[in-house]
């Protein structure tokens, strides 16, 4: 008898922990979709060819320097953040085999920063570059200090990626003579490189987000176009908070319609890529 009524327990437990998580489900979809369709009424009218192509004789009611600024510190954070990543990855898990002291204290220091609010980051750009550096607001110190922040998610992300390689590749890379060196190159990256491209594709959708650590560290000048990576500049989502807090609501609407779509985009890219590079390597093996 008392069986039956602890299995009956059970199962009614379990039963509603299911419902539970498809209601957690459909809230969390239903929120996604809410923010979506809220930005899109609202923002896809005043969408127009001289917010996007630009006017010369008003920039400040363009996204074209927005467009410039976004796709520099794209690049400077990335050229950056890229190799560091990657290759602090290949470090810990080829050469450490994610034991050791120095593995424990990488991971930790990796596990903290990415949990440190990006307004700490951007302190600590206006701090290092603005102020001790003499670099004033640039886009070289935000692109430095984006890297600095997406640095933490490169890193785990490709470790993980590269710890899901089996070890019968390696096995069999060493196996016909070849060197460490050229089996991480030749073998271990193009097997991991699927989820190598993802965490790069979605840390680059980070950077194009992030405002915080931007209006500390290039001054969001929207009036202007950005000539070099030493100048000021905005980017599209501080675009956003610039056209909220100075009367241009339809501006910022339309804005934050595009900074979505690209965001949107970017993740179906990583989807896309990271599918195709595993489809073509687990053929190839």
């Amino acid at each position: 008898m008392e069986k039956k009524t602890r299995s009956k327990l059970d199962r009614g437990f379990y039963t509603s922990l299911k419902i539970s998580s498809r209601i957690c489900c459909c809230l969390t979809v239903a929120a996604l979709i809410g923010v979506i369709f809220f930005v899109l009424i609202r923002g896809s009218g005043s969408i127009s060819s001289d917010l996007l192509f630009g006017d010369p004789d008003d920039v400040e009611n363009s996204l074209l320097p927005a467009f410039l600024g976004t796709l520099q510190l794209v690049f400077i954070s990335m050229i950056i953040a890229v190799p560091l990543g990657v290759f602090t990855a290949v470090f810990l898990v080829e050469y450490m085999h994610g034991k050791g002291k120095a593995v424990k204290t990488i991971r930790i220091a990796t596990e903290t920063l990415s949990g440190i609010p990006s307004i700490v980051y951007g302190l600590f750009g206006y701090l290092i570059f603005v102020v001790a550096f003499g670099w004033g607001y640039s886009l070289l110190g935000g692109g430095i200090t984006l890297a600095t922040m997406i640095l933490p998610t490169i890193v785990r992300s490709t470790e993980e990626s590269l710890l899901s390689v089996p070890a019968g590749y390696r096995e069999g890379a060493y196996a016909l003579g070849t060197s460490k060196v050229k089996t991480i190159f030749k073998v271990i990256l193009p097997s991991a490189s699927g989820g190598i491209v993802t965490s790069i594709i979605l840390a680059v959708g980070r950077v194009v987000s992030e405002s915080a650590v931007l209006i500390l560290t290039i001054g969001m000048v929207v009036d202007r176009f950005p000539t070099t990576a030493m100048s000021p500049g905005t980017s599209l989502a501080l675009d956003i908070y610039y056209y909220a807090n100075f009367g241009y609501p339809n501006e910022a609407a339309a804005t934050a319609v595009i900074l979505l779509i690209f965001v949107l985009s970017l993740n179906l890219l990583a989807a896309l890529c990271g599918k195709l590079i595993r489809k073509k390597y687990g053929d190839d093996q």
